[in-house]
């Protein structure tokens, strides 16, 4: 087997261990009818319980890509052992590391994009909305790129930027599961964005 042939098998093996994971995430919450509750991307998402569960559908998600990520590993393995070396490797190489940037989260790595603080966080928000602490008379939070508005007098509510959010994406499937390959689902904003002046109609991922 040449060398050329060899790298063309481990590219193709981590490759499909990169993306197998992530497929759940990719595939299953861009359904139409999983998303009739939410206006297409990109526009703002109106906060109610749909949104709540929503994010906690992700992160079921997230964590549900561990159990997948088994699967190219044993493949791999098996493929080391009996199959195709390079191939395999690629597999085991790449499946591998998805396990370790998963499982850092627990000994103090980044949190996740989806958690269940950020769901009661919104949860939160929507509460306040409904109180005599309501931001306006007839409040409307909405989430955008930036942060969590209210549609109606422009106030800023909330900091929390938005992450992918399972619907289906403006810039088509296949750039838009390349973004999100990319980002692994984690807002397009750094911290240092949370420091600038940011307008009602940010809307635009």
């Amino acid at each position: 087997m040449s060398i050329l042939s060899s790298t063309l098998y481990f590219v193709a093996g981590f490759i499909i261990a990169f993306i197998f994971p992530r497929l759940p995430g990719i595939l299953i919450t861009r359904g139409k009818g999983f998303n009739t509750n939410f206006p297409p991307h990109p526009e703002p998402i109106p906060l109610s319980p749909y949104l709540t569960q929503r994010i906690l559908h992700m992160r079921m998600f997230y964590w549900l890509g561990l159990v997948v990520s088994i699967v190219p590993l044993a493949f791999g393995l098996v493929s080391v052992r009996w199959g195709n070396v390079p191939f395999g490797f690629g597999l085991w190489i790449s499946s591998g590391w998805f396990l370790l940037s998963r499982l850092q989260v627990f000994i103090g790595g980044p949190k996740p994009p989806w958690t269940l603080e950020m769901a009661e966080r919104i949860q939160l928000v929507i509460n306040e909305s409904k109180s005599d602490s309501k931001c306006c008379e007839y409040p409307s939070p909405s989430w955008m790129l930036s942060g969590i508005y209210c549609i109606s007098c422009e106030k800023k509510l909330d900091d929390l930027f938005r992450p992918d959010l399972g619907r289906k994406r403006s810039d088509g499937f296949l750039m838009g599961t390349i973004r999100l390959l990319s980002t692994d689902g984690y807002p397009m904003f750094d911290a240092e964005f949370n420091k600038k002046e940011t307008r009602i109609d940010d809307s635009e991922e």
